[in-house]
């Protein structure tokens, strides 16, 4: 804990690289230049980036030499050297037409969609397929396979824009789609992109939707100042999660399940137990260097929340020109990275790297939190995977392990 604190006090985040997208495709003008998503493979080999005008770009990740300071990852290098003779994968341009709003990657492999695939599309070799999906302005979702850039389905029902996307990490191919339509949807890609539900209850336009690692649970965030957790069982509202004071536009779920955050326009991030209901704690943005007027109320306005991959840190993108990390246990941000105009962040998988997407059609990368666990936390995340918070206070045990295993000792 000691080690993690020195850390936290002296380091800030590095740019590592910075992509920026080529000359503009001579599109109609309803196109953009944002980058509303960015996102890794599960296993951390593919990067996917809606660098705007249209177009997504699949990167082979760790990135190229050219595109990383000497020094860093070079482990990751060398173990991409290792593969350059059974064929590395090479980047990918993906023409989806419209714009492209939301990314979402399958849980790799995906062994039930290679007789899927091979079924319709004879050309798609027989390999286990990795899967990107892309929500797209006119409603439409596209799914392409990663290695080869095919596109294998076309998914209709969204009446407007998808703006987010969520495979079950369980590896059963079931999307969720979250529309400005204000229904979200879900897809079975094992029944040739079957329309299997629409959730309806949203009265704004839906922007975020999230899974929880254990296929449990669905949370959407909508333009509203509540949130909707729904059963990814019955697919049925479980409960409204009432708290923010304006728009709530992105949330993310713990890895073990335990923990939902939720980010809005009020400048606030909110951190609940989502078996419960209970609030937590509150993370608020406060400005740096507030301005001598009231002209930008909202400029410390939330765009992206995301756990890391321990579930020890939490990223936030807000409209204050700031990258902040956050320690699960503290209540003030442990370290800032200066970026302009920020959209979208998103861990790498397995740590150590946080990627933002910009109005600009950027997608940097920066250095993040690289600390062991404790063996408490390893041992609280491993119960939580498949205990409830109600079968944690059920549990014959002491109530500072309790309150420990429900994250009530903040």
């Amino acid at each position: 804990m000691t080690r993690r604190r020195v850390w936290l006090a002296r380091e800030e985040p590095l740019l590592l690289a910075e992509l920026k997208p080529g000359r503009p495709h001579q599109f109609d003008w309803k196109s953009s230049c944002e980058t509303w998503s960015v996102a890794f493979s599960p296993d951390g080999s593919w990067f996917a980036w809606s660098q705007g005008h249209c177009i997504v770009k699949l990167i082979p990740w760790p990135l190229e030499e050219q595109f990383i300071p000497k020094g860093f990852e070079a482990k990751s290098r060398s173990s991409k050297n290792e593969t350059k003779g059974r064929g590395s994968p090479k980047e990918k341009t993906l023409d989806c037409g419209q714009i492209v709003w939301g990314l979402a990657f399958s849980p790799w492999p995906s062994p039930p969609s290679k007789k899927l695939w091979a079924r319709h599309h004879p050309q798609v070799p027989d390999v286990s397929c990795l899967i990107l999906a892309t929500g797209l302005n006119d409603g439409q979702i596209k799914i392409w396979e990663v290695q080869t850039g095919l596109l294998l389905l076309n998914l209709s029902g969204h009446q407007d824009v998808v703006r987010d996307l969520s495979f079950t990490p369980s590896g059963s191919l079931i999307l969720v789609s979250a529309s400005r339509d204000k229904t979200l949807r879900i897809w079975d890609l094992n029944k040739h992109g079957k329309q299997i539900q629409v959730l309806s209850g949203h009265l704004q336009w839906v922007y975020c939707c999230s899974i929880s690692p254990d296929c449990s649970m669905l949370c959407s965030a909508a333009g509203e100042k509540s949130v909707f957790l729904w059963s990814m069982r019955s697919y049925t509202l479980i409960r409204k999660l009432e708290g923010h004071q304006s728009s709530v536009v992105s949330c993310d779920f713990s890895p073990d399940s335990a923990l939902l955050v939720t980010a809005s326009y009020d400048t606030n991030v909110i951190m609940w137990d989502p078996y419960t209901g209970e609030r937590l704690r509150s993370l608020h943005h406060t400005q740096l260097n507030p301005p001598m007027d009231d002209s930008d109320v909202h400029i410390s306005s939330l765009r992206s929340v995301c756990f890391s991959p321990e579930g020890l840190y939490l990223a936030t993108v807000a409209d204050d020109r700031l990258l902040r990390i956050w320690a699960l246990e503290l209540k003030t941000p442990i370290a800032f990275a200066p970026m302009t105009n920020g959209l979208c962040c998103t861990f790498f998988p397995h740590g150590g790297v946080i990627a933002t997407g910009t109005r600009d059609g950027h997608v940097q990368f920066w250095t993040a939190p690289r600390v062991l666990s404790s063996l408490k936390h390893l041992c609280r995340k491993a119960l939580r995977s498949f205990l409830t918070t109600y079968q944690v206070l059920a549990l014959p045990i002491p109530k500072k392990m309790k309150e420990f295993l429900t994250y009530r000792t903040f």
